[in-house]
């Protein structure tokens, strides 16, 4: 092989390598039928699934997060608490309505773990308001999760259960508790009768059934109660709400947002988180108050036991000694002495707190249940502003709590601050006790010089003189606990929460925002094209198959000899039966054909040999054999077929003879050369068949005997006709080349293998097959460059039954497991 002809097999085999898309164009415009036909069904599939899903509603509310100071927060009733700014609530809102306890709180306020039933046309749809019944849950009983009881209502006053257990036992849940636990039944179906109103006790369901007055009942409707699991319930709701700010500019106003297939349970439950969000929030800022109530008034009771007690002893003591008054003189000490008494009292009491509250920072670590420093008239600003920012911070710790779990960095650092804020309150607190116990030392030295002036005094008035300084000294305490307890309560009375609701959810016909019909059908008509598309570019990459000429002239030098359509007759003789058929004609023109490649030959004799083979069985290497044989026949040329093709036997049915001599008898010296001659009913063509299929055919076309027969037939005869076994599967043929003039290589479009090719395109690059061209069988011609694939790939199957019915079949029929095998080939 020179270097012109290794360069033209890099031509072809690099323009092989390369995507053919205009041939995978063709063959998915050629199945466009199977496209439109998943198109539809992908359609009509979206459609079922959109008639059976539920309407997807969206409904949303505003509220407000303020952090307004109430006006009876002055300087001397500063029993006020510091939120920590809006931002800082606003966050803490944001992480509130997201907690579990919160959404218990809505859960369990509105009973969303109940559901009431009714049957639609596809499924159960929730009717919640709407349902015509009502069912009082007893919270403390089981419930039943996840069935649901059907409830047929008889008339105005009675209503039955029933249901099919499947199972001995169910699982309950009592809400109350909200624990689980399972509940023998009997199995089987469970049908009884109640009156609305009725308790029902049963170890599955536990109420009261009440009928809804001035409702219309239909006998037809089915209605069905319930229960579903608390936790899930919450856990649902808990991951669905939304809340966001709406604008940056206003990061204190908040929308609360909620997706849903029932408008009227969405809009109960954000506007529920409203209101226990705003009732939550307004508790704990009046637990600062509520805290410091509770001090004065156990303060206070002790207060109110000691002024009953010295009012009796002074009772007692005036009915003794008959002491009603003193000297205006001794009036006058006994006043100031109350003064310094009044002093020492208030002192005392801010000594006694700030005790009490330094005991509860070392050993409590709940800090918000401190109590107002102002209760007792402490005013130092380092003592309150670290009392206000311990609390703002342990209530910020609680809050997270909800939405984070321990041990989170988060918690490190509040309690780093909540640790040195108690550290600068301790600190601070240690200071001021010692200023006060300065100012009581003071004062009890003033106490003791006016009582040592008052020693001189008969007994009984000092006596008197004792009793009215403790009387004045509680009914002192007594006058300014209830002052500081009012003034706490007009505080807790006068908050308000900073949660204020703007535009409450509200059902205004709201259209549905799912599911998404016209995104539905995109997507189907998407899914519809585009998988037949990809399984036609799978098919058309696995595909190794040859579809058209194109594809020959790219893959191969060698030349095309002529095209074979198809057509449908009783057998292989359409030349001589059909001789007016395109079949006919085209073999005309193959004969026509070869007559170029004969007259190129050196003329060694009076016959010219042509070969017919091919790749494999079932191309129609025998039907064209026939066919090419009859027609130089018929134009008068002396003509003679072997029937080579020792293993497979087929020419002789045809002909109407029988193989049981031919050339084999011959070969073996078992006939004589006019025994294995067949004259046929064709004129000028002869037939020799193969005869018994001997155990070594390679051999037997490799000797010598061979050789003479065909050098006689060139004496003999015009033209011969070597119908050979398939190149691709034996040897045989490649024997028989020697003997070719002329070699067709038989390509049947949608059968023949590319990599049959290029065994050819080898083997004529190193000269074992010569004068060789390219016959296609199988041939329709068609306006998309021959990418056609409705030849039929079934041999001897569809339309070209009749033509190719004999050849290296053996059955005329095929299966319909085969038929349907040779249909997805096609695909």
């Amino acid at each position: 092989m020179d270097y012109k002809d290794f360069e033209d097999s890099e031509i072809v085999d690099s323009q092989r390598v390369g995507f053919d898309f205009k041939g995978f164009l063709f063959k998915a415009l050629n199945l466009w039928k199977m496209v439109l036909l998943c198109v539809g069904v992908a359609l009509v599939i979206a459609y079922f699934i959109n008639v059976r899903k539920q309407n997807i509603y969206r409904l949303d509310s505003l509220i407000t997060v303020n952090n307004d100071q109430n006006p009876f927060f002055t300087a001397n009733t500063s029993i006020s608490f510091n939120w920590g700014g809006v931002s800082g609530k606003v966050g803490s809102i944001i992480t509130e309505i997201k907690t579990r306890t919160h959404n218990e709180l809505v859960v369990d306020s509105l009973e969303y773990y109940k559901q009431y039933l009714k049957e639609g046309k596809y499924h159960l749809e929730d009717i919640y308001k709407a349902a015509p019944f009502e069912v009082i849950t007893d919270k403390s009983r089981p419930q039943m999760l996840g069935k649901p009881i059907e409830v047929k209502i008889i008339d105005n006053s009675t209503y039955e259960l029933h249901y099919e257990f499947e199972t001995e036992s169910v699982l309950c849940q009592v809400y109350e508790t909200k624990d689980k636990l399972n509940v023998t039944v009997q199995k089987g179906i469970f049908s009884r009768k109640f009156n609305f109103g009725q308790t029902v006790n049963l170890p599955f369901f536990n109420g009261i059934v009440t009928l809804k007055p001035d409702v219309n009942i239909s006998k037809d409707d089915a209605f069905f109660i319930k229960y579903l699991n608390f936790d899930s319930v919450v856990n649902n709701y808990k991951n669905s709400i939304k809340i966001e700010p709406t604008s940056k500019d206003a990061s204190s106003v908040l929308s609360l947002s909620l997706i849903g297939n029932n408008k009227s349970k969405i809009v109960d439950y954000l506007n529920a988180t409203s209101a226990i969000l705003s009732r939550t929030e307004l508790e704990r800022k009046n637990l600062y108050a509520t805290n410091t109530i509770k001090f004065i008034d156990s303060s206070l009771g002790a207060v109110n036991s000691d002024l009953k007690a010295i009012t009796d002893e002074m009772n007692d003591f005036r009915k003794t000694n008959k002491v009603f008054n003193v000297e205006e003189e001794i009036v006058q000490k006994s006043d100031l002495l109350k003064e310094f008494d009044k002093e020492k009292l208030e002192e005392q009491s801010k000594l006694n707190y700030l005790n009490s509250l330094e005991k509860y920072l070392i050993n409590q670590n709940d800090y918000t249940k401190i109590s107002a420093p102002s209760s007792v008239g402490i005013e130092e600003q380092n003592i309150l502003s670290s009392v206000s920012k311990i609390i703002s911070l342990s209530v910020e710790r609680r809050n997270l709590e909800y939405s984070t779990k321990e041990g989170s960095i988060l918690f490190d650092e509040l309690d780093r601050r909540i640790e040195t804020e108690k550290s600068v309150l301790l600190e601070a607190i240690g200071v001021t006790k010692q200023t006060i116990g300065v100012q009581l030392n003071t004062i009890n030295r003033k106490i003791a010089n006016i009582e040592a002036e008052l020693l001189d005094l008969p007994a009984d008035q000092q006596e008197y003189l004792k009793i009215q300084r403790k009387l004045d000294l509680s009914r002192e305490a007594y006058n300014i606990y209830q002052a500081k307890r009012g003034e706490a309560a007009i505080v807790k009375a006068a908050n308000v929460s900073d949660i204020n609701v703007i535009d409450e959810a509200k059902d205004i016909g709201n259209a549905p925002i799912g599911p998404k019909k016209s995104l539905n059908y995109m997507m189907a008509l998407m899914i519809g094209f585009f998988t037949p598309m990809f399984l036609i570019f799978v098919i058309y990459l696995l595909d190794s198959t040859i579809h058209g000429s194109d594809e020959i002239t790219k893959m191969s030098k060698i030349p095309i000899l002529g095209l074979i359509g198809k057509y449908r007759y009783k057998n292989n003789l359409v030349a001589y039966e059909k001789p007016k058929s395109a079949v006919a004609e085209s073999f005309r023109a193959i004969r026509s054909s070869l007559q170029f490649i004969f007259k190129n030959n050196p003329p060694t004799s009076r016959a010219n040999t042509l070969m017919v083979t091919s790749s494999v069985s079932g191309e129609g290497k025998t039907f064209t054999s026939i066919n090419i044989a009859t027609v130089y026949a018929i134009s008068g040329k002396k003509t003679i077929l072997l029937g080579l093709d020792l293993r497979k036997p087929k020419i002789f049915d045809d002909f109407n003879i029988t193989n049981e001599k031919g050339i084999v008898n011959y070969l073996i010296d078992d006939s004589s050369l006019d025994e294995i001659v067949t004259h046929t009913h064709i004129e000028n063509l002869d037939v020799i068949p193969s005869g018994p299929i001997p155990p070594n055919p390679s051999e037997l076309l490799m000797g010598g005997k061979l050789r003479e027969l065909i050098e006689t037939f060139k004496q003999n005869y015009d033209i011969i006709i070597l119908d050979t076994p398939p190149l691709g599967l034996v040897t045989d043929a490649l024997e028989l080349t020697q003997y070719a003039d002329a070699t067709i290589f038989m390509v049947r479009l949608d059968y023949t293998k590319k990599g049959m090719l290029q065994l050819v395109n080898a083997k004529h690059r190193t000269g074992e097959l010569k004068n060789i061209s390219f016959v296609l069988n199988f041939y329709r011609h068609k306006n998309n460059h021959n990418y056609g694939y409705g030849y039929g790939y079934g041999y001897g199957y569809g339309y070209g039954y009749g033509v190719y019915g004999n050849a290296y079949h053996e059955k005329d029929n095929l299966s319909f497991f085969r038929k349907v095998k040779n249909l997805f080939r096609r695909l």
